[in-house]
């Protein structure tokens, strides 16, 4: 194995599959960790579960990754079993590592380090937008702090560096994640369109009217290489975004269109997904059987009350890029691209139904 390795914990997740992709298209060797990675050119899987500290320093020491990518998270009961869980790994990769030539250590967390976790989300202190990188941590435990902390406490004694990188909502294309907006969207304007009823925005009015951004997981693997490989980018965090803002009300008629189904006004009354695809859900095998999808079951593609989570908040959402920005990270995406490119991939896997015009589809 080459000199020119990476590790990716996560790998078959919505960042590290989009990671992976890119570093080895780069020329970079990939050590794919998941418990579920499958064969791919210019990965050798890792198959170990990260709730496992014995097993991953079987799996990782002496391994020979010069980066190292966090991209995964495991979903507790509560607060504090996922401080346990997710401070648990990143300890426990790096620990794993202190024999190997690691140079820098990336971990993706997100927009809950400024509005805290999932059950206080949004609920006490939050900060204005939009959301600065330097802004000190909210008094609510949180277990993106912990990962941080481990991050940061590795690095020091290790010798390498770090970046931490605060993704938003994330746009991109994979198989076998729920925790995906786009195909969350996509498949319920397929199961909406199906039952002939139409999808309402499924957000609060905040949402509706306030300014929000994305990120696009292509712009978000292209940052993470980026920040592991420039001095200038080492030991810092990042807000990482794809720099444009828009507002729900101008996005989700955009994102109907692309999807072909028919929508309503919004007039300030939340429509849950959870609620609406309550009364479609069902639907989902015959739809598969009459359009000759691929896609195997429904809840391991969707996430309803992920998405909920999103659209839901009570205030604008958007953040800052000057850490990137004022060190020469300048790429962007315009984020109705992001996610008319993430429908056609899942058009083209089968696992969306393909041009919404050929079955009739209302715009």
């Amino acid at each position: 194995m080459d000199t020119s390795t990476a590790l990716v914990v996560g790998s078959t997740g919505i960042a590290g599959t989009a990671l992976t992709e890119r570093l080895v298209a780069s020329g970079w060797h990939v050590l794919g960790l998941s418990r579920s990675e499958r064969e791919r050119a210019g990965v050798t899987p890792v198959r170990v579960d990260l709730r496992d500290g014995a097993a991953l320093d079987a799996a990782l020491r002496r391994a020979p990754a010069r980066l190292v990518f966090f991209t995964a998270w495991i979903k507790g009961q509560d607060e504090a079993e996922n401080i346990l869980a997710n401070g648990g790994f990143v300890r426990d990769v790096l620990r794993s590592l202190n024999e190997s030539p690691v140079e820098h250590a990336a971990l993706v967390t997100g927009l809950k380090h400024y509005l805290g976790p999932f059950e206080a989300y949004g609920t006490g202190e939050v900060r204005d937008t939009p959301f600065h990188e330097d802004e000190p941590r909210l008094a609510t435990p949180n277990f993106y702090y912990a990962q941080e902390d481990e991050l940061v406490a590795a690095a020091s004694a290790q010798g390498f560096t770090w970046s931490v990188h605060r993704a938003h909502t994330m746009v991109g294309f994979v198989q076998g994640n729920a925790m995906n907006m786009a195909l969350t969207l996509g498949i319920a304007a397929a199961l909406c369109t199906y039952a002939e009823r139409p999808l309402y925005f499924p957000g609060s009015a905040a949402q509706w009217n306030g300014l929000s951004d994305v990120t696009d997981v292509e712009l978000l693997a292209e940052h993470l290489i980026w920040a592991a490989t420039h001095d200038e980018a080492a030991n810092l965090p990042f807000n990482v975004v794809n720099g444009d803002v828009f507002r729900w009300r101008w996005l989700w008629p955009r994102i109907a269109e692309a999807l072909g189904v028919r929508t309503e006004p919004f007039d300030g009354t939340v429509r849950t997904l959870t609620d609406q695809m309550a009364k479609v859900e069902h639907l989902w095998p015959e739809l598969v059987t009459t359009h000759g999808l691929s896609a195997g079951n429904l809840h391991r593609l969707a996430s309803w009350w992920h998405t909920d989570s999103d659209l839901g908040r009570p205030m604008e959402c958007l953040t800052d890029m000057a850490n990137s920005r004022s060190r020469g990270f300048l790429a962007a995406r315009p984020t109705l691209d992001s996610f008319s490119r993430a429908f056609a991939r899942y058009r083209q896997a089968n696992i969306l139904p393909g041009n919404p015009n050929a079955f009739g589809y209302m715009t």
